[in-house]
Parts: structure tokens; C-alpha cells; sequence
């Protein structure tokens, strides 16, 4: 589990460091203002959509569906089953497609009611509307994607996502280098953000090892509408934090350029919840779903202990290193061209509260798979919910005295409350399996992350803010890997980690 796990993280880090260079530039060609605005509010739009289908998402529902229709009918079965739900997400896509493009006006006046009334709200529509071809290609590599990870392929659907920013970046160096006015770069990148799909899909496609029965074919029987019943609100449960990150956006376009400063600190969030969020909804479903079905309940144990390690291991000492270096990150990464030092600390402060949430949204991609093994996906919907909805009503009050830094404590905050909700329904109705491995590693764990987080609090004066950009990038890489050594020193003395036996079982045939 855990050399899967690394896979997909590995994949998912490469994909987000392509994000930060992608995000960066973008930063540099269009700044703050409206034209980024409805840029960032339309490209924000297709993220959610992205991440509501891909990631891990369809997992929820399609990887259990697949694997019982294959130990009960067989291989050929399963195989005719896929083609089914390829064909009909295939077809169900365009058509929603269709219909998102006429009511495009409606959804960005819903999503950015600030724009309303501007000149803004028609470039956002536009831009969305150009990046609509993306919503029909993304389904099929979602499916495509989840069927490879059934059959535990993690490879190429952790590395098929670099596609999409490689494509992006390739447009923006061109603009870059053209001078490009911003409200024309907008329209362009808009415009990749379509063929950046139909990359993705074309590569999955190439492989021929998804084991579908063609031709593909499709279907709104009862089979397909129960697992559409099943599958839509798991997709809609795993994407929260785009749906929090929406509902900041929401509140957040009344105020100018608060949309941007949202968007590129959530940005930075989104590498460590990637790296750990994504690989716990790629492995741990189908791992879950194996040892659940056959009753195994110490694999059951296994599988949530090792899970609840993982990301307490990597989510929290990334939560006190983005808090406490917010701002020269920042800084190094988005300080260039159109964006200024004021949208740096900005910028900053919106970084600082949105980590207080990162450990919740981990969390919830830990706990959140030992419901949908088991078939329940309503579960994790109404605990997404609920958690939208504290974000909105906390962010009206917040946002209205704290601007943007109000709005990203607000989203924290409902981060929590989605994961203290999914924590009391799984307690209460099959209990977590924490095994005693488990409960001696996570204190030394909290521990370990905790010291950490003071070493790098007590190197933040190292750098003045007006030092060369060369030298803060040096600073910064050696602060951050001081953290990581003592780090993982600390986890090692703490006896919470072997580092040695780790690489040995790695080693070791699956």
C-alpha cells in the first residue's frame, strides 16, 4: 500500500510543482485585477469540475462497483461494465456541456456575484465558456483513470495530470515571450485549457490497458442509475475543498483582487493536500474495499492505521512550514512582473489562516474511504456540506472586517467541521480501526512536527525582504531543508519511523 501510495504522491508532486511554475506565470502575465479576476473565478470553476471528476473522486464509487461486478461475474463482466460507464459519462458530459455553455451568465453570477454589473462578468463568462471543451474530455480519463487504479495501474494515471500544466505553461512561456496583452492572454489560455484535456485523454487512450469492452456503449439502466446514485455524491464528498475554496470565491468578489489572493494561496495549499489527499482517495479505496468485503478486520486495522500515519506524517509538519514561511514563500514564487509586494503579503496572510485547515481536509481524505468501501457515499456528502455551509455564513461575517484573511479562516473553519462530522458518524456507526502501532507513533509523530516547526520559526529573520531573489531562493531551499533532516531525524530517535526498515520493505516484491 505504502509503495503505491509513494507512486501516486510522486506523480501528484511532480503535477503541483508543474502547478506553482504554471500559477507563477500566470501571476506574471496577468497580475491582479479584473482581467485575472475572470480569468482565475472561470479557471476556479473548471478546477472544482477537474477535481470533482479526477483525483481519486470517482474512486469513491467506481473502483468498489468494479471490483464486486468482477468477483462476481468475472473479468468479462467487468469489462463490459466499464464500457458502459465510459459510454454514458461520455455522452452525459457533452450534454451537460451544452447546457453549462447557454447558462454560463447564471453560474458565474452565482460563483462571483461581485462581478455583476462589470465588465468583468463577460470576461468571465467568455474565458469559462473557451474552457468548457476540457468538462466533455475529463470525464472519460476520470473513468479511464479509476479503472487502471482498480486494477492497481498507479503509474500512469499519478504522472497522465502533468499533461495538463505542460500544455498551459507551453501557452504562457509563448505569451510571455509575445508581450501578449492580458485581456488576449486570457482568452488563450482559456482556449489551451481545452486541449489540455484531449492530451490526457488521447495518452490514456494510447495505452489500450484499461480493460474496456468495445465498442463502448451507453446506458441509464437500472444498474448504471444506481451507480450514478452512488458515484455523484462521493465525486461531490471528495471534492470538498474546491467546493470551500467556491464558496470563499463567492463572498470574496466583492472585494478587488481578493479573488486572486484566494486563489494562489490556496495554491500552495493544494501541494501537500495533493501529495497526501490524492494517494489516500487512489490507494486506500480499493485496499479498504478488498479487506472490507472479505471481513479481514485486522487488514481493515492495517489499512486505516497506516493511512491515519501517512497523514498526520506529512500533513502536519506542512501545515507549520507554510504557516511560519508564509510570506517569503509567497514571495519567491508569485512576487514577479504584475503582481506586487501588497499582493505578496496579501497574499500571505490568506496562506497563513487557509493551513489551519489543511490537517482537516487530510482528515477527510483518510476517513473519508472507510465509508465508501463500505458503499456509503451520503455520509461524506453531508459532512461536505455542512462544512459549506459554516465556511459561507463564517466568511459574510468575516469577510466583511478581515477581507480576504477572514475569508481563508473561514474556509479553515469548515474544513474542521466537515471532518469532526465524518469522525463522529464513522465512530458511532462502525468505529475507526486504530491499532496499537498506531496510537504509540502518532503523539512522536505531533511531536517530531512540532520541534520542527520551531526551528523553522526561529530562522525567519534570516533573509531582509529587500535581499536579491537569488539569495532568498537559497535561504528559503536551505530553511526548508533543514526542517525536513531534523524532521525526519526526529521521527527516526522518536522511534515514530525506520527509516531503514521502511527502505528494505520497499524493496521487497509487491
Amino acid at each position: 500500500m505504502i509503495r503505491s501510495f509513494l507512486t501516486v504522491s510522486t506523480g501528484t508532486l511532480a503535477s503541483r510543482l508543474l502547478g506553482f511554475a504554471r500559477d507563477s506565470m500566470i501571476a506574471a502575465l496577468l497580475g491582479t485585477g479584473a482581467v485575472a479576476d475572470a480569468f482565475l473565478a472561470a479557471f476556479q470553476l473548471v478546477n472544482v469540475v477537474r477535481r470533482l471528476l479526477s483525483e481519486g473522486a470517482l474512486n469513491a464509487a467506481l473502483i468498489p462497483a468494479w471490483l464486486r461486478v468482477r468477483d462476481r461475474d468475472g473479468e468479462a463482466a467487468a469489462s463490459a461494465f466499464a464500457g458502459r460507464v465510459l459510454g454514458t459519462v461520455s455522452v452525459a458530459l457533452i450534454v451537460i456541456s451544452a447546457v453549462i455553455a447557454l447558462a454560463m451568465p447564471l453560474i458565474i453570477t452565482v460563483i462571483a456575484p461581485g462581478f455583476l454589473g462589470s465588465s468583468t462578468l463577460d470576461l468571465a463568462v467568455a474565458n469559462a465558456r473557451l474552457m468548457l471543451p476540457y468538462l466533455a474530455f475529463a470525464g472519460p480519463v476520470t473513468v479511464l483513470m479509476g479503472l487502471l487504479n482498480a486494477q492497481g495501474r498507479f503509474a500512469l494515471t499519478a504522472f497522465s495530470p502533468l499533461l495538463f500544466n505542460i500544455a498551459l505553461i507551453a501557452a504562457i512561456a509563448m505569451l510571455l515571450v509575445w508581450h501578449a496583452d492580458a485581456g488576449f492572454a486570457a482568452w488563450m489560455l482559456a482556449a489551451t485549457v481545452g486541449v489540455a484535456g484531449l492530451l490526457q485523454l488521447l495518452m490514456l487512450l494510447s495505452q489500450r490497458s484499461a480493460n474496456l469492452a468495445t465498442p463502448l456503449r451507453a446506458s441509464f439502466d437500472k444498474e448504471m442509475r444506481g451507480f450514478f446514485a452512488k458515484a455523484i455524491p462521493g465525486m461531490i464528498a471528495s471534492s470538498g475543498p474546491q467546493w470551500l475554496m467556491v464558496a470563499g470565491a463567492i463572498i470574496a468578489s466583492a472585494t478587488p483582487s481578493a479573488v486572486s489572493w484566494l486563489y494562489f494561496a490556496n495554491r500552495l495549499i493544494e501541494l501537500p493536500l495533493g501529495i497526501v489527499g490524492v494517494a489516500m482517495g487512489t490507494v486506500l479505496v480499493p485496499e479498504l474495499t478488498r479487506a472490507v468485503t472479505s471481513g479481514d478486520r485486522d487488514a481493515v486495522a492495517h489499512a486505516e492505521s497506516r493511512a491515519l500515519e501517512l497523514a498526520t506524517g506529512l500533513a502536519l509538519p506542512a501545515t507549520l512550514g507554510l504557516i511560519v514561511l508564509a510570506e517569503p514563500i509567497v514571495r519567491l514564487l508569485f512576487e514577479h512582473g504584475a503582481f506586487g509586494a501588497d499582493d505578496s503579503a496579501a497574499t500571505a496572510r490568506a496562506l497563513m489562516w487557509l493551513a489551519l485547515g489543511l490537517p482537516a481536509h487530510v482528515l477527510i481524505k483518510a476517513l473519508s474511504p472507510a465509508f465508501f468501501a463500505r458503499g456509503d457515499t451520503m455520509a461524506p456528502l453531508l459532512a461536505t456540506a455542512k462544512g459549506f455551509l459554516v465556511a459561507v455564513a463564517l466568511a459574510v461575517l468575516l469577510g466583511h472586517f478581515y477581507g480576504a484573511s477572514g475569508i481563508a479562516a473561514s474556509i479553515a473553519a469548515g474544513a474542521w467541521s466537515s471532518a469532526l462530522s465524518l469522525l463522529r458518524k464513522g465512530t458511532g456507526e462502525f468505529g475507526f480501526s486504530v491499532d496499537v502501532a498506531a496510537r504509540k507513533r502518532l503523539p512522536r509523530i505531533v511531536l517530531a512536527a512540532a520541534a520542527m516547526g520551531a526551528l523553522l520559526w526561529l530562522t525567519i529573520g534570516l533573509v531582509p525582504s529587500e535581499a536579491h531573489g537569488l539569495i532568498r531562493f537559497v535561504v528559503l531551499g536551505l530553511q526548508i531543508g533543514a526542517g525536513i533532516a531534523v524532521y525526519a531525524v526526529l521521527l527516526q530517535i522518536l522511534g515514530a519511523a525506520s527509516w531503514r526498515e521502511a527502505a528494505s520493505a520497499l524493496k521487497r516484491p509487491a
